[in-house]
């Protein structure tokens, strides 16, 4: 019931015209970016940052949560129509819509797609509204210990399930870490990696790590493949599914929500999995297998529902934990802490109105996705025309403008231009970016919880071992830590034999 009463009192907030405006401008910049290939809702929302600054945080991060969802809908446009996914998660789309789209059905593929994205994130809004008020009650009593642990979980899970290695998941990370250290440590005095610039005593600020990273080095790496001659498949009418169609779209929608949130809201989770095992199942349930890979409309429906309900998944873990679990996550907290907030446990307590709000505003969000997505669809697909050069140029400058108005200094485009760099090294040779981004932003709440740790505990290292919950968190890192690398081994020695 508490949960209700704060839902309506986020209502409220989200139904002022203002929000509603910014909920508009949101999902329909999300939209926009999802559609086109290159441009994620990370991306956005990073770049959107620096603009954001002075905007009240409810109305920002309303903003923020319409462009999340979104990147979601508008993602499926592209993999459907140009069969380019913009994000891993819609390579199932892309597999099976394409198809779908180059026999006429692009219309069939695309509204399942928005019908199943519309109720997957509409049933996962509502399970977040109700589990993350209980998670956050059982998280206020979580020690300091235990929080530190929690993030050495996250960091060793997220590290090992973006990119391809999780050697190179971690070395993304402890790269973060270092960036997160830079500056002079309050509780000692002591500059660390400042390297004798004035500038650096005060850290670097995040937003240009982000944009540096994320932005620069993603516009980079996708101009730097950028192909002249791309088939893009025309629209008629707008999208539109007969009887057979939501007959056959119904369960997977539902399994797919029921794989993805899940999924979305441990620290190891993200939309790529459950899009997978969603396929995989909806083969296994078909009655027409022998469509699948040929163009079959479940393949489209599960994991488009999966890939949805993860999205709201993950807000579990963020609002309640502080912890991110994907790249879009990592840049909201980064968002949260642009405004002083931590989330958490106590943010339900301490900024109760922002986070109903933000809850509200998914719901409201949702609505206006399906509404513009349905009858608008040949709008969104004629988006695909644009000529790629102008949109990467558009960036490059928007984010220079941006890290240039946060402090008017020379210094900070320098460092940008410089991590716009390492992003497209980072990118070039398989790098995950998303564990370096989770390094700057997490790094320093991590050092927090285990100087708070030590000091309960009057310098007894001890306490991570005693503490019961911290001591079996730990231990399931140390299992995520060796456990894969044994297994690879056995499995070589195997295959020798």
């Amino acid at each position: 019931m508490d949960a209700l009463t704060s839902l309506f009192a986020g209502f409220e907030t989200a139904l002022s015209p203002l929000n509603l405006l910014w909920a508009l401008i949101g999902v329909t910049l999300g939209t926009l970016v999802g559609v086109l290939p290159g441009i994620g809702p990370a991306l956005t929302v990073a770049l959107l940052l620096p603009v954001t600054a002075k905007l009240p945080p409810v109305s920002a991060f309303i903003m923020f949560a319409g462009i999340y969802y979104g990147g979601m809908f508008g993602g499926s446009t592209t993999s459907i129509l140009l069969n380019t996914p913009g994000e891993s998660s819609s390579i199932i789309t892309a597999l099976e819509g394409n198809k779908m789209a180059r026999r006429g059905r692009a219309a069939a593929a695309l509204a399942t797609a928005a019908i199943g994205s519309f109720i997957a994130g509409t049933i996962g809004t509502v399970l977040l509204t109700f589990f993350a008020p209980a998670i956050a009650d059982i998280a206020v009593q979580i020690p300091p210990s235990a929080k530190f642990a929690l993030i050495m979980l996250a960091f060793v899970t997220i590290s090992a399930t973006f990119g391809g290695s999780p050697l190179r998941g971690l070395v993304s990370l402890f790269f973060g870490l270092a960036i997160g250290l830079v500056g002079t440590d309050l509780q000692s005095g002591q500059s660390r990696f400042a390297l004798g610039r004035p500038e650096l005593l005060d850290g670097i600020d995040f937003i240009t790590v982000v944009i540096g990273l994320f932005a620069i080095g993603e516009t980079l790496y996708v101009a730097s493949r950028y192909r002249k001659s791309q088939d893009v498949i025309k629209l008629e009418g707008g999208a539109a599914m007969n009887r057979e169609d939501w007959r056959r779209s119904w369960k997977p929608w539902l399994r797919g929500t029921a794989l993805g949130f899940p999924f979305g809201a441990i620290p190891a989770g993200g939309a790529e999995i459950p899009t997978f095992l969603s396929y995989t199942l909806e083969k296994k349930l078909s009655k027409h297998p022998e469509e699948f890979g040929k163009g079959a409309i479940e393949g489209v429906a599960g994991p488009e529902a999966a890939n949805n309900a993860s999205a709201a998944g993950v807000l579990v873990p963020l609002l309640t934990l502080g912890l991110p679990t994907s790249a879009t996550a990592a840049i909201l907290l980064a968002a949260f802490q642009q405004y002083g907030l931590q989330p958490g446990p106590l943010l339900f307590i301490t900024n109760g109105d922002l986070v109903w709000g933000l809850i509200a505003s998914l719901y409201i969000g949702n609505v206006m996705l399906l509404l513009l997505n349905l009858p608008l669809a040949p709008v969104w697909a004629r988006l695909l025309l644009i000529p790629r050069p102008f949109l990467y140029a558009g960036i490059l400058v928007f984010s220079t403008v941006g890290v240039y108005s946060l402090n008017n200094s020379v210094f900070d485009l320098v460092l940008l231009a410089i991590f716009g760099l390492i992003g497209y090294g980072m990118r070039r040779f398989d790098f995950p970016v998303t564990p370096a981004i989770i390094g700057v932003v997490l790094g320093p709440t991590a050092e927090s919880f285990f100087r708070t740790a030590m000091q309960q505990s009057n310098g007894d290292a001890s306490i991570f071992v005693r503490q019961p919950l911290t001591a079996f968190i730990l231990l399931i890192v140390l299992v995520a830590l060796v456990l894969p690398p044994i297994l690879r081994m056995r499995a070589r020695k195997t295959v020798a034999a």
